[in-house]
C-alpha cells in the first residue's frame, strides 16, 4: 500500500464526530503542530450514511497508509468510538497514544433522547444507532495510553434537544466519558464543540501525547 505521510516520524490523526467533516479541527491541529512539531491530518467519513464497520475499515486503511513510524489518534465525540472499534478489531502497526475529546464512552443520554423522537432518529445515522442507542459494555483493553478530556461548560445545540441533570459539556455528561481502563481523565470548562477551539485543550492533548498523562490534575 502506498504510504502518504510526509517525512516526520510522528503523525497525529484526527477523527471527527457526528455531522462534522474534520474541518472544525483546524485550529486544534495547528496548535498541536506548534506545541509538538508534529504534522496532523484529518480522517473524514460520512457520519450519518456510512455503516460503522465501513468507517472503521476505512480508518484502518487510512492509518496504515501513513509513512510515520508513530501515529497518535485523536477522536472528538463519535470519533472516539470509531477509534475504539478500530483498536478492538486490529491494532495498527504504528504505535501511538489516543486522546478522546467529549466522547460518550459508556452511553449517551442525548443520543437516547434524540433517538426516541421519530423525526430525529434518521438524523443520527447507523453508526450512532449501533454504538449509542443500544446498551454497550466498553472497557479500554488496548495497550495504547488513552487520555480523556470532558467538558463542563454546558452550552450548545445539545441542550436544545436533551436534558442533562449533571455536569456536562452541553451534549455529553462528564460521567458518560469515564471509560473503565482509561489511562487518565481530565475535566475542563469547555463546551462540546468549544473544546476544539480551546488553547488549554490543545495544551493538555499535546502533553498527553508526549508524556502519556495530562499535566493538569483534577
Amino acid at each position: 500500500m502506498k504510504k502518504t505521510a510526509g517525512a516526520s516520524d510522528t503523525l497525529v490523526v484526527y477523527v471527527h464526530g457526528l455531522w462534522l467533516n474534520g474541518s472544525e479541527s483546524l485550529i486544534l491541529r495547528q496548535r498541536l503542530a506548534r506545541l509538538t512539531g508534529w504534522p496532523s491530518v484529518s480522517f473524514r467519513y460520512r457520519s450519518v450514511t456510512q455503516p460503522l464497520a465501513q468507517i472503521v475499515a476505512a480508518l484502518g486503511q487510512f492509518v496504515a497508509s501513513q509513512s510515520a513510524r508513530t501515529v497518535h489518534l485523536i477522536g472528538h465525540s463519535l470519533g472516539g468510538l470509531v477509534i475504539y472499534r478500530l483498536l478492538e478489531a486490529e491494532e495498527p502497526a504504528q504505535p501511538g497514544a489516543v486522546v478522546w475529546l467529549g466522547t460518550p464512552a459508556v452511553k449517551s443520554g442525548t443520543a437516547l433522547q434524540l433517538g426516541s423522537r421519530r423525526w430525529a432518529a434518521p438524523l443520527l445515522g447507523s453508526a450512532v444507532a449501533e454504538e449509542l442507542l443500544a446498551p454497550r459494555q466498553r472497557h479500554w483493553r488496548s495497550g495504547r495510553a488513552l487520555g480523556i478530556i470532558a467538558g463542563t461548560h454546558a452550552v450548545g445545540l445539545g441542550r436544545l434537544f436533551s436534558r442533562i441533570e449533571e455536569p456536562s459539556d452541553g451534549t455529553v455528561a462528564v460521567s458518560e466519558t469515564r471509560l473503565p481502563g482509561a489511562t487518565d481523565h481530565l475535566t475542563l470548562p469547555v463546551s462540546h464543540t468549544g473544546m476544539l477551539l480551546s488553547a488549554r485543550v490543545a495544551e493538555q492533548t499535546a502533553a498527553f501525547l508526549r508524556e502519556g498523562h495530562f499535566s493538569l490534575r483534577p
